[in-house]
């Protein structure tokens, strides 16, 4: 696959001036959380909705996709996944620029919305690109390689991390790992716990990310290095 497929949610005035990228999670697809643009879209008249596929299919659920493969879900090597997380990522970089570039936006104007591996993917790929997106919205993931995320950080978008402590397949102290992680290498960080939610997104965490996607599409938040 050369290019990832999306589907697009045109906003609701039509003036499209601003874009929110959701990224699924493990065995999802784009169309899992494309539906969250309905709320959001009533306080983001002017914002569109992009929701992207994953490159490849899930190994645990052929039905949907993978960002890349997780040794102890699916049984792969951990060269497996660390290939598939770079070859994601460049695929989703394209996609970021495409876009951009579609829409006629600047990267201030496009906010990452992550799930679980897409908060992964979000927040592996924002801090690398050089020109700073508006801000990332990460539900229920982790910072992957934080021990090179200072070195490799060209760019340093507002973050807002939320997590339910009663998640029970991405452990709950990850949102504290990456928080530090982030906030080390120089971040501006949010938090927000789901208190009593599981693997998923509940009502005060989806009103949460919807303050800050305002605001940091309002104020233009990101910051460069």
């Amino acid at each position: 696959m050369s290019e990832l497929n999306y589907k697009r949610r045109s906003s609701v005035t039509g003036a499209d001036t601003s874009v929110v990228v959701f990224l699924h999670g493990y065995g999802a697809d784009g169309s899992d959380l494309l539906g969250l643009a309905e709320p959001l879209a009533q306080h983001l008249p002017d914002t569109v909705f992009v929701a992207a596929d994953a490159p490849t299919r899930s190994m645990a659920n052929p039905m949907g996709f993978q960002w890349f493969p997780i040794p102890w879900i699916d049984g792969s090597t951990e060269v497996a996944a660390a290939e598939g997380l770079r070859h994601s990522a460049k695929m989703l970089d394209k996609l970021i620029d495409k876009v951009l570039a579609e829409e006629g936006l600047s990267p201030d104007r496009l906010v990452l919305f992550g799930f679980s591996q897409g908060t992964m993917m979000s927040l592996h790929v924002a801090p690398r690109r050089a020109d700073p997106i508006a801000g990332i919205v990460g539900f229920s993931g982790r910072l992957m390689y934080p021990e090179t995320l200072a070195e490799e950080a060209l760019s340093q978008p507002p973050v807002l991390l939320v997590h339910g402590d009663a998640d029970d397949v991405v452990p709950f102290d990850e949102m504290q790992n990456a928080g530090t992680a982030l906030q080390d290498a120089g971040f501006t960080v949010f938090g927000h716990v789901m208190e009593g939610t599981a693997h998923g997104i509940a009502p005060d965490g989806l009103s949460v990310a919807l303050s800050f996607i305002v605001e940091v599409l309002e104020g233009g938040g990101a910051a460069s290095q």
